[in-house]
């Protein structure tokens, strides 16, 4: 299945969980205010999978209202008491950061207590839903559960029908190990460079852009969330920038289709996310355009004219997205390469693993599932090999393609048995090999030619 085929299917699967908990949403509440809080939280929830499996979903459906509830407080403090709310916002989301030093619990519990308050930041000038049988509290957790209840369900049909592939468990993460002396781990030095992010994004706009403030935060979120290396900041900023400029460009240009409350708006807005997301894959700013025209859409169930808005939000952004980069530059860095090396030494340690000839099973799911990680790090190596390649001959984007090119015969090789000799002793080399930076890329390319001449070998019958 190709890239964009797989992405479409999701894209669709995706839409129609966020169709039903907006249809289920506006039957509760009839507003703008319900309508978009259900639809984000749906895209949130596809996306970070956190219904991928039984254990998952108890665990979502349990703190999901809690986290919900908790965020609609701290919505009612950014409302009623700015700075107060600011403070709380910044606060939890360093905290869900903070958690990743526990492995793959403190992940899971960063990500579920993240979601609902980065909702915050995307639907804070929609008024709160008027009516409707539930208080606003509740109907918060309500919406939540909905959004919950028709990812999984719509995701568990189509992977039950072979729409979409099964999607494999996350590979286990351990907990990250205690540095000595003064350095700080990775994910405490990142919750420290959100939270001085964030706390720069709220200052700035709520000095200079009033009410409109939450679009130098929720780009300084952006750019900082899931923060690979400050390169990876810096690439994630540019194309957020690129999209939304385009995005903003293109909505200017059809301006006198903007802004509308009819059903042919709400149709737009929902095309301009299915767009987003199924063009994903291909570029962050893919998403960052359609996100832009579906917000200019939306600023109709605002009352205000979206031409007068979409300037200012594109220099919100610019200066969201230089928050960002400034944190993740300047505040306690972490280097890319070295997130790179890190992950490239755990692709190959699952490997060496599954090769051994002491390994019960051979299972080549481990070093994919690592291949993947790999491969989230290598979009911001592959632009800058492509701008730099005539100056610096040394290039970790061709790290990740030898890599990525061992996929393919390592996968024979292990359907065959174990590793043989060459093999486990190229492993060896290009494990260590990861200390010097220099020697990196030979003992990838030794390593992919003997897997290529193992894989080569038929096994005797």
């Amino acid at each position: 299945m190709t890239l964009l085929s797989r992405s479409l299917k999701e894209a669709i699967v995706t839409m129609l969980a966020a169709l039903a908990t907006l249809g289920c949403a506006l039957a509760l509440a009839p507003a703008a205010g319900t309508a978009v809080l259900g639809v984000v939280l749906c895209l949130s929830l596809s996306r970070s999978q956190l219904d991928r499996d039984r254990r998952g979903r108890i665990e979502a459906a349990i703190a999901l209202p809690l986290v919900s509830l908790a965020a609609f407080g701290v919505a009612m403090l950014l409302h009623e008491r700015p700075w107060w709310g600011a403070t709380a916002f910044v606060l939890v989301i360093s905290a869900s950061i903070w958690l990743r030093r526990f492995g793959d619990a403190g992940r899971k519990a960063g990500r579920l207590i993240a979601l609902p308050f980065v909702v915050l930041l995307i639907t804070p000038h929609l008024p709160a839903s008027p009516g409707g049988p539930l208080p606003a509290w509740l109907l918060t957790v309500v919406v939540a559960l909905l959004a919950l209840f028709w990812v999984g369900l719509l995701h568990a049909l189509a992977q039950r029908l072979r729409f979409l592939p099964s999607v494999p468990p996350e590979p286990k993460l351990p907990a990250a190990p205690q540095t000595g002396g003064l350095r700080l781990i990775a994910s405490s030095r990142m919750a420290i460079q959100m939270g001085l992010a964030l706390a720069a994004g709220f200052a700035v706009g709520h000095l200079f852009f009033g009410p409109h403030w939450a679009w130098v935060v929720l780009t300084a979120f952006i750019v900082g969330s899931g923060n690979q290396g400050r390169l990876d900041v810096v690439h994630k900023s540019g194309l957020r920038v690129l999209g939304a400029a385009a995005g903003t460009v293109i909505a200017l240009a059809a301006n006198g289709g903007l802004g509308g409350h009819d059903r042919g708006t709400v149709a737009l807005i929902l095309l301009a996310v299915f767009l987003g997301l199924w063009l994903r894959p291909l570029g962050y700013a893919w998403w960052a355009l359609f996100v832009t025209l579906a917000l200019a859409l939306l600023q109709g169930f605002e009352g205000l004219p979206a031409q007068e808005v979409l300037g200012l939000r594109l220099a919100e952004i610019v200066i969201g997205a230089l928050i960002g980069v400034a944190a993740a530059w300047f505040v306690l860095p972490v280097r890319s390469t070295d997130v790179l090396r890190r992950r490239i030494a755990d692709a190959l340690a699952a490997l060496a693993e599954a090769g051994d000839p002491a390994a019960t099973e051979r299972s080549a799911q481990p070093f994919l599932a690592q291949l993947a990680n790999v491969e989230k790090v290598a979009p911001a190596f592959r632009a800058t090999r492509r701008l730099t390649r005539r100056w610096h001959p040394l290039q970790p984007a061709d790290w990740v393609d030898t890599l990525a090119a061992c996929q393919a015969p390592a996968c024979r090789m292990l359907a065959q048995g174990e590793a043989p000799g060459q093999v486990r002793k190229a492993l060896a080399a290009a494990r260590k090999a990861m200390r010097e930076p220099a020697e990196i890329g030979p003992a990838l390319v030794a390593l992919l030619q003997a897997l290529d001449a193992a894989a080569a070998v038929k096994p005797q019958a």
